[in-house]
């Protein structure tokens, strides 16, 4: 019975999700500005909290049944004379074979990939309404963004929010970065992103994931990346978080570049 009652708590969910009232043309623009402001205002309070950010990508070979490189980061994101810094903890030489990590892959996994949309970049955006769809039992709005232009020096999102429905927050991304390319061969992957609630008010990103497959001239090349972003804790509060002792980085005998991401 209680797996039966589970099955049409589900349904009855999915039903109630798909079977909501789409708000008025009037409603959607406001709905889009306020979730646009708590993307600001939770943008801004993570300036305020240290956590670790673990940063893992597999390379496959073309079939996806062997991993032929390897790239690993673990650093924490602190304070020292109330600036804030990152310290890296963990950085094993790297073994990738066919990509090469540029500084906009890492400006994206620090800054693109958590926040998406804030207020002061929503008019570099289109947002278009798309439905009602559940995120975890949670009735959520459905939005599809995109960047009017690209301009040189900046970097963009263009995917799919979803916004729950009744506090307006967005709680899952699925997107890539954009961005004016370094070189003609620059791809990006898709990644999906979740948050978690932090201190019972902010929604902030705990879990990125992308398994994707970019296509170069020379081939495919299949990539699973992760990205935990942990242990959040206010700067100033109490904390047990004992931050790791920042490792020296292993010299490497320098090889031909790879093709370009």
């Amino acid at each position: 019975m209680k797996a039966l009652a589970a099955v049409l708590f589900l349904t009855l969910g999915l039903e109630a999700a798909v079977n909501l009232k789409d708000p008025s043309p009037g409603e959607i623009e406001l709905i889009i500005k306020k979730f646009a402001q708590k993307e600001s205002e939770f943008s801004r309070a993570r300036q305020n909290y240290v956590y670790r950010q673990v940063t893992k990508m597999n390379e496959f070979d073309a079939g996806r049944t062997r991993v032929i490189g390897k790239y690993e980061m673990t650093s924490d994101w602190g304070f020292s004379d109330g600036k804030r810094f990152e310290k890296i903890v963990y950085s094993p030489p790297q073994s990738l074979q066919n990509l090469l990590l540029e500084p906009e892959d890492l400006q994206d996994m620090r800054d693109t990939l958590p926040f998406v949309l804030t207020s002061e970049e929503l008019d570099s955006y289109y947002v278009r309404y798309l439905g009602h769809e559940l995120v975890d039992e949670v009735p959520c709005y459905v939005f599809a963004i995109r960047p009017k232009s690209i301009d040189s020096g900046k970097r963009y999102f263009s995917g799919t929010v979803w916004v729950d429905d009744q506090e307006l927050q967005i709680v899952k991304t699925y997107g890539r970065p954009m961005g004016k390319k370094r070189h003609s061969t620059s791809q990006y992957p898709k990644f999906e992103t979740y948050r978690e609630q932090v201190d019972g008010k902010y929604w902030f990103p705990t879990y990125t994931v992308s398994t994707d497959t970019l296509m170069f001239d020379t081939g495919p090349v299949p990539i699973k990346l992760t990205i935990k972003y942990q242990d959040y804790k206010r700067f100033g509060a109490e904390s047990d978080i004992k931050f790791g002792d920042a490792v020296e980085q292993p010299s490497q005998t320098p090889k031909p570049a790879p093709p370009k991401r």
